[in-house]
């Protein structure tokens, strides 16, 4: 397994987290559909990888279709305008 895409993987999921907790943290029916998104994806991609292990693709492969995860979910939750970012428009 290359320890290059598992590093990028790591890296890639932070900001994914970080741009998450922002949207948490505003609350409110965003918050709340971002949460439900958020555990239906999880679930989703235990049961890909799962499907790939089995059919005897390798670790690298599920690390390589994570990442593509990752990339659809930092594409859309940076797509918020720069007033969901500004504090006093939080309310």
């Amino acid at each position: 397994m290359s320890c290059l895409e598992a590093t990028l993987l790591l890296i890639e999921a932070q900001k994914v987290v970080e741009l998450r907790l922002m949207k948490l943290a505003r609350g409110g029916l965003e918050a709340w559909l971002e949460a439900q998104l958020m555990v239906s994806e999880k679930v989703s991609a235990a049961f890909e990888a799962a499907g790939m292990l089995v059919v005897g693709k390798g670790f690298e492969a599920v690390i390589v279709r994570y990442r593509e995860h990752v990339a659809a979910n930092t594409q859309r939750l940076s797509t918020a305008t720069t007033s969901d970012l500004h504090p006093q428009a939080w309310s």
